[in-house]
């Protein structure tokens, strides 16, 4: 038998094949972790132009540099950079020349409707004139009036909730510092409303990247799942469309630390992200079905408790300041009608209707108790209590198919959610590009007559088809969740059952609730083992 690589000789009761370089010192690996390649048939194909799926014997988990936050981070570099891309043509800048006066003066160019037709509409530079942010004032105090549509002039403010509204402030407010110093200095100028975009959306960037990052931990034996998150066609659209990346990285951080069992913590960031936008509250929603069924109220009612201080604390001085400004979100949303986006809108074309605004809120807020009412139903009678993600896909899923606004970007909430709650790359890949689409009949519907290149009813269709997918991925969610023994996510890559990998306080946990026991099934209720199978199931990030 001939000498190993580092000159020592095998043992001579072990037959061991030849190693080309010397042992390395970490011998670990993680068995545990899910390889993409051996489990996602999307992955394995692709994998094919790398060279094809991981070996059987590669080490796993021992990389000090190409650890799968880090590629995580590079794929997700890579879409923002594709997006920003997609928005740059809104940038393009124009030389004007008073004629009278001779003089010259740079703005944005709009000509042609150039914002529609290059498919580069962004909320963020159209609100720095709109929330009078170019004026420099402070949002929730500045007001101004504009004509509502019937003639009557009303007295508006900073429409957006305090978090959003602050990190618009402080955008705009860096922008002039930067234009200030470019004068100074020479450092390198445009447009207020250039400046305010590119700043707005490095930070809206950074959130992006808190979502993938505590997506993938969250995920634990699936970490590369959040490689859809990173690289999702939602994220190329609609990353820099409006300010949704905020609320998203607060969920998706909540869940991370409910996860780690910080239900305190957890509480904390759903308060911020309520503060940024109203839907991370559902996850508390969520999280007290769960824990009712599983006799850990007292966790929630510490992540409760933390979300409303977080909340106040954040609320409370622009509502003792400015209460008219601080109620401007709440007010607009009371009276606007139904978006063309949403199926209420659909419904009513259908019939060749209209919705009055104070019916249409009962009806879209009736609905939506419906939706609690059964995902609630279903929390307590499966046979085993669902995951925490699969929960929060539903009630964010539901909130937006029967609320009376659902704008292209808030679809990027499911994004984070989905990944989490539904293990089929084919599936998610098909609804987020479908998704995405729907940015180019949207955008139509903006172009004057001569110039509109898709007549209304495609707009329609695929708002339908996308309604379609979201149902049919709640459909399978709550398969999983009736047939548990069929859903991927609690499984390791060993075989061994796991309970709820992001449960946290409820990984593990007996049910407490005697009509839950009752509705059990023999061999599939939760365990210590499985407690123990998934705390063991580390990652290396």
């Amino acid at each position: 038998m001939r000498p190993a690589a580092d000159g020592t000789s095998p043992p001579t009761d072990e037959v061991a094949d030849d190693s080309p370089a010397p042992l390395a010192a970490d011998l670990r690996t993680d068995t545990h972790r899910l390889i993409p390649s051996h489990h996602d048939p999307v992955v394995a194909e692709v994998s094919w132009v790398l060279g094809g799926p991981l070996g059987a014997h590669a080490a796993v988990g021992r990389s000090p540099r190409w650890t799968p936050i880090r590629v995580l981070f590079l794929l997700a570099l890579c879409t923002l950079a594709l997006s920003w891309f997609g928005k740059a043509g809104c940038l393009q800048q124009e030389v004007v020349v008073n004629a009278g006066q001779g003089q010259t003066a740079v703005k944005l160019d709009r000509d042609d409707q150039r914002q529609f037709t290059d498919l580069c509409y962004s909320d963020v530079i159209s609100l720095f004139g709109a929330e009078q942010l170019d004026r420099g004032e402070f949002p929730y105090r500045t007001f101004w009036f504009e004509n509502n549509g019937d003639g009557r002039e009303i007295k508006r403010y900073m429409e957006y909730p305090v978090i959003t509204g602050m990190y618009m402030y402080a955008t705009a407010w860096m922008g002039r510092e930067w234009a200030s110093a470019s004068d100074r200095w020479g450092l390198p100028g445009a447009l207020p409303a250039v400046l305010y975009f590119d700043l707005a959306a490095l930070g809206l960037a950074l959130f992006w990247l808190i979502t993938v990052w505590a997506t993938a931990l969250t995920a634990r034996t699936r970490i590369w799942a959040a490689w859809l998150a990173a690289v999702s066609p939602l994220v190329i659209v609609h990353a820099f469309t409006n300010f949704d990346a905020i609320a998203t990285a607060a969920l998706a951080v909540a869940l991370l630390c409910w996860a780690r069992k910080k239900p305190w913590l957890a509480g904390v960031f759903i308060g911020l992200g309520t503060a940024a936008k109203f839907y991370p509250l559902l996850l508390l929603v969520v999280l007290f079905l769960l824990c009712l069924r599983s006799g850990k109220l007292r966790d929630w009612c510490a992540a409760a408790a933390a979300a409303v201080i977080a909340w106040t604390a954040v609320n409370l001085p622009i509502l003792i300041l400015y209460p008219h400004g601080w109620y401007e979100f709440f007010r607009l949303n009371s009276d606007r009608g139904a978006d063309a986006d949403t199926l209420l809108r659909l419904a009513a074309k259908a019939i060749g209707a209209t919705w009055r605004v104070d019916v249409l809120n009962v009806v879209s807020s009736g609905l939506m108790i419906l939706v609690v009412l059964s995902i609630g139903w279903l929390c307590l009678a499966a046979p085993r209590r669902p995951r925490v993600a699969q929960v929060a896909f539903l009630i964010v899923a539901g909130f937006l198919l029967v609320n009376k606004v659902w704008s292209p970007q808030y679809s990027l909430w499911l994004v984070p959610l989905a990944v989490l709650a539904i293990p089929h790359t084919r599936l998610l890949l098909a609804w987020m590009a479908i998704d995405a689409l729907v940015w180019i009949p949207r955008m139509s519907l903006f172009i004057d007559p001569s110039r509109k290149w898709l007549p209304q009813e495609w707009f329609t269709t695929i708002i339908v088809i996308r309604a379609l997918f979201v149902i049919a991925l709640c459909i399978i969610v709550i398969w999983q969740i009736l047939r548990p023994e069929h859903d991927l996510m609690r499984r390791d890559n060993e075989g061994n059952q796991l309970d709820d990998p992001a449960g946290g306080v409820l990984d593990g946990a007996v049910d407490r609730l005697s009509w839950a026991r009752r509705t059990q099934r023999p061999g599939i209720e939760g365990s210590g083992v499985e407690r123990t199978a998934t705390d063991r199931a580390g990652v290396y990030p």
